[in-house]
């Protein structure tokens, strides 16, 4: 580990705003226990018979990954780059 540099699990998208994809194995495992979470909450609260709970859970989840990603993470920033598409006729 290097001093001075930050060991970020999510790097920040290369083009709009958030994270992108986790480059260190915690990211991924964070992301992997977030799924697995609200696969079991589906599962113990059926949306379609209690709705409310159901999403009470889901936000707060969700609230929970996202503070892991903002502890853990880039800054987020507007980034725009122009994407350069290929021409099939010139």
């Amino acid at each position: 580990m290097t001093i001075g540099k930050k060991n970020t699990w999510f790097p920040a998208k290369k083009n709009g705003w958030g994270w992108g994809k986790p480059h260190a194995w915690q990211g991924w495992v964070v992301l992997a226990v977030y799924f697995l979470s609200i696969a079991l909450v589906s599962v113990m609260h059926d949306p379609k018979v209690v709705l409310m709970r159901w999403g009470a859970w889901v936000a707060v989840l969700t609230s929970l990954l996202i503070l892991v990603y903002i502890v853990k993470g880039d800054p987020p920033s507007w980034k725009w780059k122009r994407i350069k598409k290929k021409r099939l006729f010139k």
